[in-house]
């Protein structure tokens, strides 16, 4: 599948990434949309995967302390490399942001992506919006 992965602020990507975040935390997973929405989107550089059609296929956002977080696929993206993608883009930009290192809050199905893609994990599982999470790291070297 060919995509490519834009990076912007809230204003210029909210309706695919609400739509991607929508889908896949609110409806699929079933996250309280109270705990999904917060103010901290303002203050993100979001990236959101399309494919070759436009079709929206992911999201995700660092936040100004060098944490990734929302980060998301769509069913219709899946297994084609859409998450590395938007994560290795977003781990450049913290870099070039002056971080040493990332910092993000894994779903435990999804550790094994995130260890792959250089991070460490931290500590023991805990509970976040009813799903189990698990700290991960990444320090540059």
């Amino acid at each position: 599948m060919e995509y490519k992965v834009v990076l912007g602020d809230w204003d210029s990507l909210q309706p695919p990434a609400r739509l991607v975040r929508d889908e896949v935390f609110i409806q699929e997973q079933k996250v309280p949309v109270e705990e999904e929405w917060d103010d901290m989107d303002k203050e993100c550089l979001h990236a959101v995967a399309y494919d070759k059609n436009g079709e929206t296929l992911g999201t995700a956002r660092l936040l100004p302390d060098g944490h990734i977080g929302r980060m998301a696929v769509r069913k219709i993206g899946r297994g084609f490399g859409v998450g590395g993608a938007m994560l290795k883009l977003l781990i450049l930009q913290a870099k070039e942001r002056g971080h040493k290192e990332v910092v993000l809050s894994a779903q435990i199905h999804a550790e094994k992506f995130y260890t792959r893609h250089g991070f460490v994990r931290e500590g023991e599982e805990y509970m976040d919006a009813g799903i189990p999470h698990v700290q991960m790291r990444h320090v540059f070297v």
